[in-house]
């Protein structure tokens, strides 16, 4: 993986391959500090040429009359809806438009817009970074796009948009990390290649350990175990710490992220239609390691412990089944009503250990529950949290970050519905009520004493089409990166 360079100018000092410029639909041409060229940029909005819906573009070729080779007017949408998602949008349509060009993008960040320049830098580079990606790597015949190198953010105040835009470039990397994860075969990313892509990131800033199936039975880890014994690639426990040289209180951050590389949904078979992706139910894991590596590389002055479940949940003579009975690491008991209820059994055990590790505040990411899907579509994850103060430090760093959650309730009478007539509780409820809801008061049950949220990503985490904004392309998208870094910036600040 490289790093975007990022560069901060005045107007008028640089010459790049292409120099976009923001415009708004109540606007009849962008902004420019050049005459020549913004007599060119009035004669093309007079023939109808320059609009400025979100999402649209439209290139000049500057014939040498501009410092700039190509320039792009880049609609930004209507000023009052102006969010940095907008600017997110508006320069991923950029990056896909010079697409066959690369080189070095010039942005023109404009004061009469309705952001501060450290929040358009920001989405700007997300916006190109995350936009420019292409899950395509498996192709062999594809021409690759040519990459943008370099970002040049053009700004006559640049106090602290230097710094702000090279964090986003440095976290967009491991989001489209994360996405590579996600979007990899399950023949090339088993629990174990997992552990060994995890492994390398290893470095002097995270140690990075992986427990194997002996060991995890060795722990008690029942529900873990069940998962993952039917496949001949067994389970892993994944551990990363974080431990910066001077963090900021005693407070240890426990990410937790559910890995099944490919589910099939054990005996209570999934149906055929797109189980193929069924590959990126492991895209929680895959946020929290990618998080776990950008806040070392950032030196975050904040602990993480961050534990992934990986397992495959496939069908054989050793599959657990419905009925049977397991025993957590908790040593709580658990009946097995649904085997494709699976994410909450390994998560029940990773939370565990977080604790017992050490961890003070928990948050688990996982591509959980259909329903969730069903309710909030692709752009919002589900929130579930049983102290309020940490849910609401999640929602603020959630909307710095561009990854949407929206908090949901837990309540304690919901607990009757996962009852069991034989254990201590049920896996999954036969009603068609809720199903986020319980599998949030499932998982309450394993969280531990202290602060605990759950997010339930299984919209916004695999997309099965363009979602119509910065992220064109089927498949992972990183969610939950950026959210988890902007909490661990603030927690350490």
């Amino acid at each position: 993986m490289e790093d975007v360079e990022i560069e901060v100018s005045a107007p008028g000092e640089i010459e790049p391959d292409a120099l976009a410029l923001p415009l708004t639909e109540e606007d009849s041409t962008p902004r420019s500090n050049d005459a020549q060229l913004g007599s060119r940029l009035r004669r093309l909005a007079d023939d109808g040429e320059l609009r400025g819906e979100l999402g649209k573009t439209v290139v000049l070729h500057t014939d040498g009359g501009s410092s700039a080779r190509r320039v792009v007017v880049a609609g930004v949408g209507k000023r009052a809806d102006m969010d940095a998602d907008a600017i997110r949008t508006a320069a991923s349509a950029v990056v896909r438009r010079l697409r066959d060009v690369g080189g070095t993008l010039a942005w023109l960040l404009d004061d009469s817009l309705p952001l501060s320049f450290d929040e358009q830098a920001r989405a700007v580079v997300e916006g190109a970074v995350l936009g420019g990606y292409s899950p395509a790597r498996w192709k062999t015949e594809e021409q690759p796009s040519k990459p943008i190198g370099k970002i040049v953010l053009v700004a006559a105040e640049q106090n602290g948009v230097a710094e702000t835009a090279t964090r986003a470039a440095r976290v967009g990397k491991w989001v489209n990390w994360a996405r590579d994860l996600a979007n990899s075969p399950p023949n090339e990313l088993t629990p174990a290649d997992l552990a060994t892509r995890t492994a390398e990131l290893g470095a002097e800033r995270l140690q990075v350990t992986a427990l194997e199936p002996s060991q995890i039975d060795e722990l008690g880890m029942g529900a873990l175990s069940a998962v993952g014994r039917a496949s001949a690639n067994g389970p892993r426990l994944i551990v990363l710490r974080y431990e910066p040289a001077e963090a900021k209180s005693d407070l240890v951050v426990g990410l937790v992220g559910k890995a099944i590389t490919f589910d099939a949904g054990g005996i209570s078979l999934k149906p055929a239609l797109k189980m193929y992706d069924m590959k990126g139910d492991m895209a929680g894991g895959a946020a929290v390691i990618a998080a776990t590596a950008a806040i070392a590389e950032l030196e975050l002055q904040v602990r993480i412990l961050t534990v992934v479940a990986a397992a495959e949940n496939l069908v054989s003579g050793t599959s657990f089944r419905p009925g049977d009975i397991l025993q957590a690491a908790n040593g709580k008991t658990i009946e097995i009503t649904n085997t494709d209820a699976e994410g909450r059994l390994v998560l029940a055990d990773a939370m565990w250990y977080a604790r017992r590790e050490g961890a003070t505040h928990l948050l688990d990411v996982a591509t959980l529950t259909g329903a969730m899907e069903v309710a909030l579509g692709d752009l919002y994850a589900g929130l579930f949290a049983n102290d309020d103060s940490w849910r609401d430090e999640i929602l603020a760093a959630a909307q710095a970050s561009g990854d949407h959650p929206w908090p949901f309730p837990l309540h304690r009478r919901y607990r009757r519905y996962v009852d069991s007539a034989y254990a201590d509780l049920k896996n999954s409820s036969e009603l068609r009520q809720g199903s986020p809801v319980l599998a949030a008061e499932f998982l309450r049950e394993f969280a531990g004493e202290g602060p605990w949220a759950h997010i339930d990503m299984a919209g916004p985490g695999f997309l099965e089409r363009s979602r119509g904004d910065y992220y064109t392309q089927r498949g992972g998208t990183g969610y939950g990166v950026r959210l988890i870094v902007e909490l661990a910036q603030r927690l350490g600040a």
